[in-house]
């Protein structure tokens, strides 16, 4: 773990490693304990598992910690609840409840943000993104750390909308498009006093696509997601700040949409090409992910090695490189394969 590595590849600064993260591995209670000999359990209590969950960072030598504070609850006044399938260790975060305040398109198209979520004050929002990041360096000191915004557009009017409501609102792109215009003039207050706090790298999460692309039209993106994607991380890079972008899915169609909005980095899933982002973007920008889970998943080891050297032939050589399993290592992967994994990863990955 180090904190040096992690600027290291974010400034394209060639580490003498490969730079390294992952995502929900600290909550696979099982490889937790093989890793650090701590045993704790999703009954445990919340102290407990921040402990063991650093603890596990710390051993696998996380260089960044992805992290975000700006979520769906931020929208609670009107959203509609589209239930949640099991993926935590016990199941605890399945929910059944299915609910769309949303009846009919027209009630798409006319909705307000603004008047629904109202104005926000500016110093909350700040402290809020600042106490958020002082807390995530107070849990992992030796790494970089960040805060962010995960309902920046596209995953904001799903939120809201559902995929049901959505999807047929887009049946009207232009009068879709204007709804998505009143969302970002909303949700761009979050993206000012994240410009102005004092957190020097931040995440903008938006799940603009599914594993097989785009979901409308690409035509519509550049109309109405991409030129709002400008204004809302124009304060960002004012700022100095390193901005970071992730979208589940295959987003290869958009990788030069989003590199052309201002962003330093990529996060993606094993769906879009990387080998793409290293050949035209890997001496200007850092990315991370890439490695599939299904090979953890599933194994047999030869196939979570090859899959460790795909992509590490592919990143190793550009300087902002991170190694990471997209989407994430679940409770249900083998702790034998993780650990595998990691081994793979410690080999091949020094320069």
């Amino acid at each position: 773990m180090s904190y040096e590595i992690g600027m290291a590849a974010l400034n394209l600064k060639m580490p003498g490693r490969v730079a390294r993260t992952e995502y929900s591995a600290e909550f696979h209670w099982d490889l937790v304990k093989a890793v650090t000999g701590i045993a704790v359990t999703p009954q445990d209590s919340p102290e407990k598992q921040t402990y063991a969950s650093a603890a596990f960072r710390k051993a696998w030598d996380y260089d960044l910690v992805w992290n975000i504070l700006i979520h769906c609850h931020e929208l609670d006044a009107c959203r509609t609840d589209m239930g949640h399938a099991e993926y935590a260790s016990g199941g605890t975060d399945r929910r059944d409840t299915v609910y769309c305040p949303f009846k009919e398109p027209e009630e798409v198209w006319n909705f307000q943000p603004m008047e629904t979520y109202g104005l926000l004050d500016q110093a909350t929002l700040i402290q809020r993104f600042e106490s958020d990041y002082a807390l995530r360096c107070a849990q992992t000191p030796d790494a970089v750390n960040m805060t962010g915004i995960y309902i920046t557009l596209i995953s904001g009017l799903l939120e809201i909308f559902g995929w049901d409501m959505m999807l047929l609102g887009l049946s009207d792109p232009h009068a879709f498009g204007k709804v998505a215009d009143r969302y970002a003039e909303w949700i761009g207050q979050y993206f000012e006093a994240l410009a102005a706090s004092n957190v020097p790298v931040v995440m903008i999460h938006d799940d603009i696509v599914w594993s097989s692309g785009p979901f409308c039209a690409p035509e519509w993106y550049r109309q109405f997601v991409f030129p709002n994607y400008k204004k809302l991380f124009a304060p960002i890079l004012e700022s100095g700040k390193k901005l970071i972008f992730t979208s589940d899915g295959d987003f290869s169609l958009f990788i030069d949409d989003i590199a052309g909005c201002g962003v330093h980095a990529f996060v993606m899933e094993p769906y879009t090409d990387m080998k793409y982002i290293a050949e035209k973007y890997g001496r200007t920008h850092a990315f991370i992910g890439n490695v599939d889970t299904r090979a953890l998943l599933s194994g047999p080891k030869d196939k979570i090695e090859n899959e460790v050297k795909r992509c590490m032939n592919i990143g190793k050589n550009c300087p902002g490189y991170f190694m990471a399993v997209g989407n994430h290592i679940p409770a249900n992967t083998p702790v034998e394969n993780a650990l595998y994994y990691n081994e793979k990863y410690r080999r091949m990955g020094v320069r």
